[in-house]
This record gives C-alpha cells, sequence and structure tokens, in this order.
C-alpha cells in the first residue's frame, strides 16, 4: 500500500459526487487517504462541505470563491464565523481573485477577498487561495494582511511563485501537473518549490490526472487518483515517492491541523 496521503482540496459538494460520496470516499481510503479537505465556494456549499466533514470525519472550508463574489452580502462575515466556529472549518476559504472568467466584477472580487482576508486574521485560520490570471492585484493585497495560507491550484509563473513563497504560503499542486499539454510551465517550477511548502490535492470532480492508464472511462476526478499527483511531482524532483508523500503530509498538518 501507498504511504499515506492527504488530499489538501476536493470538491465533494459538487454534483457529479451526489450519491456517490461513501463510494468515493472508500475507494480514497483504499488508496491510503484518510484524510481530506472539503471546499466550500459560497454560504450553501461551505455549509455542505461541513455537514459532509461531520459525518466522514472529514476537515472543510468555509469561504466564497471569486467566482461567487458577486452572492457575498452584508451578512458575509457573520456567516463565516458561525461555520468557522464548528471544529471541522479548518480555513477561510475558498477565496481569491479570478481575472480568466471574470464571472463576479474585479472590484467586487478584492473587496470579497479583503473581508475574507480579515476575518481569517481576526479568527486565527489559514485561507484557501485561488488566482487565476491575476497575481498582481492578489499580491498586493496579500500583502496587506498578515496570514498564512495556501494557493490552491497553483498554475501561475515563475515570478508569481517566488512572491508567494516570499509570504510563506504553501503551493498546492493538482493534476494540472500531469498533464503534457498545458502543465509544462508548471512542470518546469516544480523543483524550485521546496517540498516543505508543497500541498497535494485533486480539486476534484476537475484535472484529472492524464497520466493515469488505462485511461479511465469517466472524466470525473477523485482522491483515489491523488498517487498520481504525487509521483509526478516525486518524479519531476528526482525523490522518491515515500518522501513526497511523508512531507507533503505534514505539511498539511502543520498547515491546517496544528494550532499556530
Amino acid at each position: 500500500m501507498n504511504p499515506m496521503l492527504i488530499d489538501a482540496g476536493i470538491n465533494l459538494t459538487n454534483h457529479q459526487f451526489d450519491g456517490h460520496h461513501e463510494a468515493v470516499i472508500a475507494r480514497a481510503k483504499a488508496e491510503n487517504i484518510n484524510q481530506m479537505l472539503l471546499i466550500g465556494c459560497d454560504i450553501p456549499s461551505s455549509q455542505q462541505a461541513l455537514n459532509l466533514a461531520k459525518k466522514h470525519l472529514l476537515l472543510a472550508t468555509a469561504g466564497v470563491h471569486p467566482h461567487d463574489a458577486k452572492t457575498a452580502d452584508q451578512q458575509l462575515e457573520q456567516q463565516l464565523r458561525l461555520l468557522a466556529a464548528q471544529p471541522e472549518v479548518v480555513a477561510i476559504g475558498e477565496c481569491g481573485l479570478d481575472y480568466n472568467r471574470d464571472f463576479s466584477p474585479r472590484d467586487t472580487q478584492r473587496s470579497v477577498l479583503t473581508r475574507q482576508l480579515k476575518l481569517a486574521e481576526q479568527l486565527n485560520l489559514p485561507v484557501y487561495l485561488h488566482e487565476r490570471d491575476a497575481s498582481e492585484d492578489m499580491l498586493k493585497i496579500l500583502k496587506q494582511h498578515k496570514i498564512r495560507g495556501v494557493l490552491h491550484c497553483f498554475t501561475g509563473d515563475e515570478s508569481a511563485l517566488a512572491q508567494y513563497l516570499e509570504l510563506d504560503l504553501y503551493i498546492g499542486i493538482t493534476g494540472w501537473v500531469c498533464d503534457e499539454r498545458r502543465g509544462q510551465e508548471l512542470q518546469q517550477l516544480i523543483p524550485s518549490i521546496p517540498l516543505e511548502r508543497l500541498l497535494l490535492e485533486t480539486d476534484a470532480p476537475f484535472l484529472i490526472p492524464r497520466t493515469i492508464k488505462p485511461k479511465p472511462k469517466s472524466r470525473r476526478n477523485e482522491p483515489s487518483y491523488l498517487p498520481y499527483v504525487c509521483q509526478t511531482i516525486a518524479t519531476l524532483k528526482g525523490l522518491d515517492f515515500a518522501t513526497v508523500a511523508k512531507q507533503t503530509t505534514l505539511n498539511f498538518q502543520q498547515l491546517f491541523i496544528t494550532k499556530a
């Protein structure tokens, strides 16, 4: 059996998993993935993530994704405080900026991100961050706050990576790194990320690793495929699988489970 891994980000509330939660978790445990972080993207999905975490002894985040920033209202902080009061909620997020899709106005994205960063500071919780094509504004805002957390599903360039690492953020790597087409730049950056700053995540049901052989019939990603991400990173770093698994598990525990 593989060494223990932790999936540092799965969208278990996504409709693609409806009716399959128990089976997905069972398959993950069969691969020695006994813990996973369930991502909240808005208030309803954060509540649902918390409910699933309670039921299955997992962990969750509570926050508003930049795509959903336009849905945030004056009660946002109060709503997130209530969720974060539960022991299963270990981070504020998914929050950040997404200038790739622009599903919410950019000024609204920046405002809602800032509100969540302030709340994370007040609650002394890490943040679970999302950024696409917005590193300049993201870094400008992050530098105004004293936070710890993870830049989830990193797909940026060398300059952005260096600046996120300067802020002592962890870097979340997904199956994007297993994509021989669009993951080439990320593959080249993996050696530049200290092993002590790496987290492994599936971002399931999205970003299924293209290194899975034979290719699954379903394109739905799930936590049981996390070993493919670990193996690709190990290969790119010239390390063995067990070394990457052990350190990334420790990283997750230090960020999300150990009290700061």
